[in-house]
């Protein structure tokens, strides 16, 4: 019945791969959303909430959702912007710097396994259409 639409398909896809990533994030007591925005702040330390929410493709007020529940966790410190009063920058703590390697391994294997059942060539193909579609729209 969906076969051609765009909306049904990437969400059913979503929805299973939320699945996956849930349970990889599960032992960080993180959401997928949590998990990959705490590996931006590893990757780029002092990023403005601004920034990352550009970087993660959300809005800022899911960012800041996504932000406050970091905090409450003890993965990120918030500390004001010297470039600017009204923002601020998140810092990761040593919490998070000490999980650092683990997440990015945990994400690492879900990705292996994605590679495992599609196939490089179907997984890089799909991965590129839907970056390049995005990008689009």
């Amino acid at each position: 019945m969906f076969e051609q639409c765009l909306y049904f398909n990437t969400t059913s896809l979503a929805r299973k791969l939320e699945r996956e990533w849930t349970v990889a994030f599960k032992p960080y007591s993180l959401t997928p959303p949590q998990a990959f925005m705490l590996r931006v702040i590893l990757q780029k330390p002092c990023s403005l909430q601004n920034e990352l929410a550009i970087e993660m493709n959300i809005t800022r007020s899911t960012a800041t959702r996504t932000l406050d529940g970091l905090h409450k966790l003890g993965y990120v410190k918030r500390i004001t912007s010297a470039k600017d009063g009204r923002e601020s920058e998140f810092h990761p703590t040593a919490k998070a710097l000490k999980i650092r390697d683990a997440l990015n391994e945990a994400s690492g294997e879900v990705t292996k396994k994605m590679r495992k059942t599609l196939g490089n060539e179907v997984f890089e193909s799909v991965v590129g259409g839907v970056r390049a579609v995005s990008k689009v729209i």
